[in-house]
């Protein structure tokens, strides 16, 4: 079940076994925060722009983004608590980004954090793209 656990055997230490079935440490934190805030800011009504929205996006997005470069470059590096923690914290500011690109495409709190991910995570893919895996 790959959309539960996109982890290779080698990076099983990434994922927590639920029911028999591997998930992914930090994904487990961030679609179901993601969805909590998305549906609740729908609930409150919450209004499309608040003043700090970017920086406190970028904040909440920011520690998964660092906690996963390090995970590439140090594989047996990190713990699932801190996956997850990181993850709820990017579900958060995931959630806040598209409940306002839901009704306002392509708002800057969304093209800030898709900046920050492409600029994070593009040098980080290109520079362990050809490290060997462990068999």
């Amino acid at each position: 079940m790959f959309w539960l656990s996109h982890h290779h055997p080698d990076e099983y230490n990434r994922t927590y076994v639920l029911a028999g079935v591997r998930v992914c440490a930090r994904c487990l934190g961030t679609y179901p925060v993601l969805a909590a805030v998305f549906l609740g800011l729908f609930a409150l009504k919450a209004p499309l722009r608040w003043e700090w929205d970017v920086p406190v996006v970028l904040a909440l997005t920011l520690p998964a983004l660092v906690d996963w470069a390090v995970g590439r470059f140090r594989p047996a590096s990190g713990s699932n608590a801190v996956r997850t923690l990181t993850g709820i914290l990017l579900g958060v500011g995931l959630g806040r980004s598209l409940y306002v690109h839901v009704q306002r495409p392509l708002p800057a709190v969304l093209l800030a954090q898709a900046l920050l991910v492409t600029g994070v995570a593009v040098p980080v893919i290109l520079a362990t793209y050809w490290r060997p895996r462990p068999e």
